[in-house]
């Protein structure tokens, strides 16, 4: 249930509205700064500063990259079920200030790591309690970043007022400045802060977005008085189980012949349904029987039912809407598995390629990304400015189109992406093949990095679309009362995809290894793979994964939501059905 209550005082503006975001964003693109920053170049830090072993790096980074993906559900329970959105984010970005403090320190007191070494000498490996100091620095980033990565976008999204017509259909528009937001700080991470690590220093590298940090934990917590803040309703998971145990007691029972004799209880509802009640669809329908009403259901006037037995048709239709998602979610987990490949073969393409932008200056393989970020943040900025107001012509939407058509755009552009990498990579080999240089795998091949720029692009482009489409979904199409469980899915899935990633490249590594020693993906010598292939291979899966995309979409029921709109003159009993976007 929204804390404030409407004003009926003209003198007091209401809370909420698109002033509350310089103090929400602020605090996304230091949780950006700081988690790319560190995540980019962390490798680093560890094999340079701590003297870590690589392979003792990379799974500690690994590790701790798994439990950062998993946090998110986490801290997405905590706020829809006790604490709220506003205290979820504030409690977590202390715990991230502590963990990155402590990262901090650690890289600017000399007894918190080990002596440097010179020359030939021995590198002294960091001690139990230098170790202890960062992984309890990695792990406080991980718990904070759970808090903070699910809650500011629903946060954000909180502060436009669904029941006001005015204010609903602007959130289209924070969705894609939140994704901005997100990839210009991503892209200052990578640019800015690695070259400050790099060149300058690790206590600057790191204690610059520490202080953000700080900075933003201020800035996000004096804009409290503007926020319209959203009371957790209880733990949505529980009401989800409660209505499969009452459908399953309940099993044996007929169908009633008529939806409205199921159970409805709006006081009941009312702290899970601020924003409209959700109404009965034909979907589903043996979870219906929850809400069937048997002569042990009834209780005393003012008495609340039994939820293990008996459930509301609202509570039942936030268990539909959970599962119609589902479907739609894992659509997106193969995208992110073709978007991974950028930091791993695309990487190694790079290091392969004639780099050179003038004759003294060389760009970073490491780099390259940027040219996915530039591409993303200039897609973002053209849909909004441009795109929207010409597919508005077409369809009457005040947002262009609609977000399935939008993650629809998004795959077909991956699947482009994916294609075109294959025929890059054809052409790089061949170069090589050209200067025999096919057998070194070290050497540069006179060809230019900037053959890889479409491929790169075309990722940057497909996840404007996609990945925004994917966040909005998710917070329209969830149940109110689970709007920060339901982003948190959207951060899970890019963990599979990741995951996905790894096991494609291990199943594919293997089983096309042949006898001779050949490889399409070997672990020496790129030029004498068939990468193509793979890029190739992901190209198909996702054609098919377009095709289930297309059939999902196609089934996909909106959700049914009645609205009890603040406008009176554009509902005259006030009450609003929308069923599509």
């Amino acid at each position: 249930m929204e804390k404030n209550d409407p004003t009926e005082n003209n003198v007091m503006r209401p809370k909420g509205g698109f002033i509350t975001m310089p103090f929400i964003f602020s605090n996304e693109i230091c949780e950006k700064l700081a988690v790319v920053g560190f995540n980019t170049n962390m490798i680093s830090y560890l094999t340079t500063q701590l003297h870590m072993p690589l392979t003792k790096a990379a799974n500690t980074l690994t590790n701790f990259g798994g439990t950062a993906s998993l946090t998110p559900l986490l801290g997405a329970f905590i706020s829809d079920s006790y604490t709220g959105r506003f205290w979820t984010i504030t409690v977590a970005s202390v715990i991230y200030q502590i963990g990155m403090t402590s990262l901090t320190l650690s890289a600017i007191l000399p007894q918190l790591r080990p002596p440097p070494c010179t020359g030939e000498q021995v590198c002294q490996q960091a001690t139990a309690g230098q170790l202890a100091i960062l992984y309890g620095s990695l792990l406080l980033g991980a718990l904070g970043s759970g808090g903070i990565r699910p809650c500011v976008v629903a946060f954000g999204a909180d502060q436009f007022d669904e029941t006001n017509p005015k204010q609903s259909t602007k959130t289209w528009k924070y969705f894609n400045w939140y994704y901005f937001v997100m990839g210009a700080s991503i892209l200052l991470a990578v640019t800015v802060l690695v070259y400050i690590q790099d060149n300058i220093g690790w206590g600057w590298g790191l204690g610059i977005p520490t202080i953000a940090m700080f900075l933003s934990i201020i800035t996000f917590v004096v804009g409290y008085p503007l926020y319209r803040h959203m009371d957790p309703a209880g733990s949505p998971f529980t009401r989800l189980l409660q209505v499969c145990v009452s459908a399953f007691k309940k099993r044996k029972l007929a169908m009633v012949s008529d939806p409205n004799l199921l159970y409805r209880n709006e006081e009941l509802d009312a702290s899970i349904s601020v924003g409209g009640k959700l109404v009965h669809t034909q979907q589903m329908t043996f979870l219906d029987k929850a809400a069937i009403v048997t002569e042990e259901d009834i209780v005393k006037p003012g008495q609340a039912p039994n939820l293990w037995r008996l459930n509301t048709v609202h509570r039942v239709e936030e268990l539909k809407s959970v599962i119609r998602m589902g479907p739609i979610w894992a659509a997106g987990i193969l995208l992110i598995t073709a978007y991974a490949q950028q930091n791993t073969f695309s990487l190694q393409q790079a290091k392969t390629m004639d780099r050179h932008l003038t004759n003294s200056f060389e760009i970073p393989a490491g780099s390259m990304s940027v040219f996915t970020m530039v591409s993303m943040l200039s897609t973002i900025a053209l849909y909004d400015l441009v795109l929207v107001r010409i597919f508005r012509r077409y369809t009457g939407l005040d947002r262009g189109i609609t977000f399935l058509h939008r993650m629809g755009i998004g795959f077909v552009i991956s699947v482009l992406a994916t294609l075109v990498a294959g025929f890059i990579e054809v052409k790089r080999k061949e170069a090589a093949l050209e200067h025999g240089l096919q057998d070194k795998a070290d050497a540069i091949i006179p060809i230019s990095v900037f053959w890889l720029v479409p491929q790169y692009s075309l990722h940057g482009i497909a996840e404007a679309f996609m990945s925004i489409g994917h966040l909005e979904f998710f917070y329209d199409q969830s149940p109110e009362s689970m709007r920060s469980t339901a982003t948190a899915l959207f951060w899970t899935a890019i963990s599979l995809g990741n995951y996905v990633s790894t096991l494609l490249v291990s199943v594919v590594h293997k089983f096309s290894g042949g006898a001779d020693g050949s490889n399409w993906l070997p672990d020496d010598n790129l030029n004498k793979g068939k990468l193509e292939y793979f890029y190739w291979l992901l190209t198909v899966l996702q054609v098919v994964n377009l095709v289930y995309y297309l059939c999902c979409a196609k089934l996909y029921t909106y959700k049914p939501i009645q609205i009890h709109s603040k406008d009176n003159e554009s509902e005259e009993h006030g009450v609003e059905l929308r069923r599509k976007v």
